[in-house]
C-alpha cells in the first residue's frame, strides 16, 4: 500500500512541473518583458522621425536611407549582432566614446539586449508609422496650415491623431519581434541568466541540457501566447486605422 501511494504521488509529480514555472523562468519572461519595453519606448521617437523623412521627405540618398532601415529584415540575425558588437562594444568606436563619457556600456548588459531588439524591431515599426502617414488625407493638414498653424503643431493635433492606429499598430509589432529575437542578442550580450538570458534564449539553454524539454515547452508557450496577443492587437489596430481612413 505504501508502495502504491509512494508511486502515484511520483505520478503527480510531473504535472506540478508542467504546469509550474521556475525562478528561472520566470526572471527570463520578467527580463524578455523589460528588454522589449525598453527597446520599443527607445526607438518610438526615432522611428516616427525616420517614417517622416520617408513618407514626407524629398532628399537625395532617401532610398539609400530606406534600405539600411530594412537591413536588418535581410541580414542574418548573427551578422546584426555582430555589427553591434564591433560599434557598440567597449571597444567599438561608439561604445568605447560612451563608456568613457558617460558610463554606459551595451555589451554583455541587459541595455545591449535592449539596443538589438530595438534594432532588429525597428523596421517593423518605420513601415507601420509610414504606411499610415501615406494613407493621411494631405487637404487635413494644408486646411490647419492655411489658419495659421506652424507644421510642428499641424503634426500633433492633427497628423499624429490620424495616424496613432499605425503607430501602436508598429509599436506592437516591434515589441512581439523583441520578445523573439535570439540571433543578434546572444551575438552581442551573449546568455547570461538574470543580464541577458532572454526568453529565447532560455528556451535555447534549456534544449542544450538534459531534461530540459519541459522546461523549454513551459516557455514556448509563453512565448506563442506573448506572440499570438500581439498579432492579434496588432491586426486590431489595422483594422481600426482602415475604418479610419475609409470613414475619412
Amino acid at each position: 500500500m505504501a508502495c502504491r501511494v509512494r508511486c502515484d504521488r511520483k505520478c503527480e509529480l510531473p504535472e506540478l512541473d508542467w504546469f509550474t514555472l521556475s525562478e528561472e523562468e520566470w526572471t527570463a519572461i520578467r527580463l524578455s518583458l523589460l528588454v522589449s519595453t525598453v527597446a520599443v519606448a527607445a526607438s518610438l521617437p526615432f522611428g516616427i522621425l525616420v517614417a517622416l523623412a520617408l513618407s514626407r521627405g524629398r532628399f537625395w540618398g532617401k532610398s539609400i536611407l530606406n534600405g539600411i532601415v530594412h537591413l536588418p529584415l535581410i541580414l542574418p540575425p548573427v551578422v546584426t549582432g555582430f555589427l553591434l558588437l564591433i560599434l557598440f562594444g567597449r571597444k567599438g568606436p561608439i561604445g568605447a566614446f560612451l563608456d568613457q563619457h558617460f558610463g554606459i556600456v551595451f555589451s554583455f548588459r541587459w541595455t545591449g539586449a535592449a539596443l538589438a531588439c530595438a534594432v532588429m524591431g525597428f523596421p517593423l515599426l518605420v513601415r507601420s508609422i509610414r504606411l499610415s502617414l501615406d494613407a493621411v488625407d494631405r487637404k487635413l493638414e494644408d486646411a490647419a496650415g492655411t489658419l495659421g498653424a506652424n507644421p510642428a503643431w499641424v503634426f500633433l493635433t492633427v497628423t499624429f491623431p490620424l495616424i496613432l492606429p499605425g503607430v501602436i499598430a508598429g509599436m506592437i509589432l516591434s515589441f512581439a519581434k523583441a520578445m523573439g529575437e535570439f540571433g543578434a542578442t546572444i551575438t552581442f550580450v551573449s546568455n547570461i541568466p538574470g543580464e541577458t538570458q532572454t526568453l529565447s534564449a532560455a528556451i535555447y539553454t534549456f534544449t542544450q541540457v538534459p531534461g530540459g524539454d519541459m522546461g523549454a515547452m513551459r516557455l514556448t508557450i509563453v512565448a506563442i501566447v506573448i506572440s499570438m496577443a500581439a498579432l492579434l492587437a496588432s491586426e486590431f489596430m489595422a483594422q481600426a486605422l482602415g475604418k479610419r481612413v475609409n470613414f475619412e
